[in-house]
């Protein structure tokens, strides 16, 4: 086991750097391959009517008449030392860890994702507890009784779920519990520490909602994989000796079909945790998600080259965490 977990640690690490390199090289390389030159290049890092001067500043900065391999070994150095940038007799220093700066703002873009981050870890980390559990327990019990009315109604409302887009069950919920019937005041954000029942009840209605949209998909997964699983000998064979019906269902039922569901959850949380960009939209949310499309809106490319790496941490860390859940479940993992 502990062989396992090693070796998908050196898998992640290696699969993080090719991850960084492809992006650095989407923002830093493919330009030039286009045609730019690097005064060009600096100029979408300062914004409009940039001066020579600043121009020349960010080309020293970011070492853009450097060779891109020396650039790449820059900026991963900065992330782990700093990096120091000069503007005639002005200097900024960017802290570990730097994932870049903004010659726009000025301020460093780790403090500014670092701000907006535990609004995107909330909103992911409520949501997803109640799609798994809701999804997965409503699949199990339309896999125990298929064709039943609980069946048809369940599937019915997870082809409804899978169907809407985020965007439209997001304004219909605020249409009818926040203006229709004021169940749920819209508010700002407010800390877990702070004040933890305000906290739960700012997010309650995006979390249901973004719940709803998860859910229908996992009860799909686990009615067809329980479905499958119940069908095959060694379940009958279970039966047959008398074990409880609980006990069939959960250890050997379940437990056969959680390796999909698994995998769709370490995709599915780690491209949350990169940022819900819809749903902190639609419920006014200062995560992750809008800060980059505030990013994106304003071209500040160093904050789109942070949120972008961050989102790819963020995947490659929920998949190693499946890859370990992968040989809880299944020993079958761990020998091979």
């Amino acid at each position: 086991m502990y062989s396992y977990i090693i070796r998908r640690l050196i898998s992640a690490v290696v699969l993080l750097l090719i991850v960084s390199a492809v992006t650095f090289g989407i923002f830093f390389l493919l330009p030039k391959l286009a045609g730019q030159t690097t005064d060009q290049l600096a100029q979408q890092y300062i914004g409009k009517a940039p001066t020579p001067a600043d121009i020349a500043a960010v080309k020293k900065n970011l070492g853009l008449d450097k060779p891109v391999f020396e650039q790449y070994w820059d900026f991963l150095k900065g992330i782990f030392v700093g990096v120091d940038y000069k503007f005639g007799p002005e200097a900024a220093k960017c802290h570990v860890p730097c994932f870049g700066y903004s010659f726009k703002t000025h301020i460093e873009v780790w403090p500014e994702i670092q701000s907006r981050l535990p609004v995107t870890l909330s909103l992911a980390a409520g949501a997803a507890v109640l799609w798994v559990v809701s999804g997965v327990a409503t699949g199990v019990l339309s896999a125990l009784r298929p064709g039943s009315v609980f069946d048809r109604m369940a599937m019915t409302v997870a082809l409804a779920g899978v169907s809407l887009p985020m965007f439209f069950t997001g304004a219909l919920a605020l249409a009818l519990f926040t203006y229709q019937w004021p169940i749920f005041e819209r508010s700002d954000y407010v800390p877990l520490m702070e004040d933890p029942f305000l906290w739960a009840r700012t997010l309650v209605l995006p979390w249901v909602t973004l719940a709803f949209l998860y859910s229908a998909l996992y009860a799909r997964l686990t009615r067809a994989g329980m479905l499958e699983t119940l069908s095959e000998d060694y379940i009958r064979t279970a039966r047959a000796k008398g074990l409880r019906e609980g006990k069939v269902v959960v250890r050997h039922g379940l437990r056969a079909a959680l390796t999909p569901i698994i995998t769709v959850f370490g995709m599915d949380l780690g491209l949350l945790l990169g940022g819900a960009l819809i749903t902190e939209q639609v419920f006014s949310l200062k995560g992750v998600g809008a800060f980059a499309v505030e990013a994106i809106n304003a071209n500040d490319l160093p904050n789109i080259l942070g949120v972008t790496l961050l989102a790819a941490f963020f995947i490659v860390l929920c998949n190693l965490v499946v890859d370990v859940l992968y040989a809880a479940v299944d020993p079958r993992v761990r020998l091979s």
